[in-house]
């Protein structure tokens, strides 16, 4: 693992096992949910994010299915808007 912190880093016990992490970034939305974000550098330079999230299920239970089923594809589409913008944009030639 780099010994050198990255500008974004924690710089305190979150940089071990051959990680930097940043502190969280915290998103709460009391009664209905919340995420943490957290930006990651690993050993062999890859940078990632990681998020975990907690979504209030409703108590019926097929409107909680419909409630998963939304939330699969919203994180799907999250990912992937992701990917796309991190890939780069190929060179115009003149």
């Amino acid at each position: 693992m780099s010994r050198n912190h990255t500008p974004w880093c924690a710089r305190d016990h979150r940089c071990n096992l051959a990680e930097h992490r940043s502190p969280e970034i915290v998103v709460d939305l009391p009664g209905y949910g919340r995420a943490v974000l957290v930006r990651v550098r690993t050993d062999d330079g890859r940078e990632q994010a990681e998020i975990r999230a907690r979504v209030a299920l409703v108590e019926t239970e097929p409107v909680a299915r419909r409630q998963l089923a939304c939330l699969l594809g919203d994180l799907r589409q999250l990912v992937t808007r992701a990917a796309v913008n991190g890939r780069p944009r190929p060179r115009r030639t003149p």
